[in-house]
């Protein structure tokens, strides 16, 4: 039987969260010819107002899933935090890691006493779109950096 995934909170700069960051950079290089270029300040995933978590599989490094609080307004919620940085490693896929960082993920956005998880992803990352339709997420208007751009999807939940 497989061990639970070991989700631990850390700073955005932590080591192993740099080194994730530093992966799905690469695999957004190799889906889109570029880095994410959306600029992000470390600090807005420090609690209370944001959160970052790296999973761990035993002593190794495999899943990220961050939020921070955003301006968003939409589907009636009144206090949103965009979900950023949801990532497992190649190797560790399949195995449900994704839908137990994005639960705890939100599990501690109820916490905080949001009601509104927005987020943005591309249609070349057709697994993560997969996996929001399924847990609940619906299509809203664009916002943000990548707003406008033919290959950007945002979604929405209230929790």
């Amino acid at each position: 039987m497989q061990a639970p995934l070991d989700l631990r909170a850390v700073g955005y700069l932590h080591p192993d969260a740099v080194a994730l960051v530093a992966r799905v950079q690469g695999e957004y290089v190799e889906r889109y010819g570029s880095p994410d270029e959306s600029p992000v300040d470390p600090t807005v995933f420090d609690p209370p107002e944001g959160l970052f978590l790296v999973g761990y599989d035993g002593p190794v490094p495999v899943a990220t899933g961050a939020w921070r609080v955003s301006p968003v307004r939409a589907l009636g919620g009144s206090s949103a935090v965009e979900v950023k940085r949801m990532y497992v490693v190649p190797e560790h896929r399949g195995r449900g890691l994704a839908r137990a960082v994005l639960a705890a993920l939100e599990a501690s956005v109820r916490a905080a006493g949001h009601d509104l998880v927005v987020l943005e992803t591309g249609l070349k990352q057709p697994e993560a779109i997969g996996l929001y339709l399924a847990e609940g997420y619906v299509e809203i208007e664009g916002f943000g950096f990548y707003a406008g751009e033919p290959l950007s999807r945002c979604f929405g939940k209230r929790i």
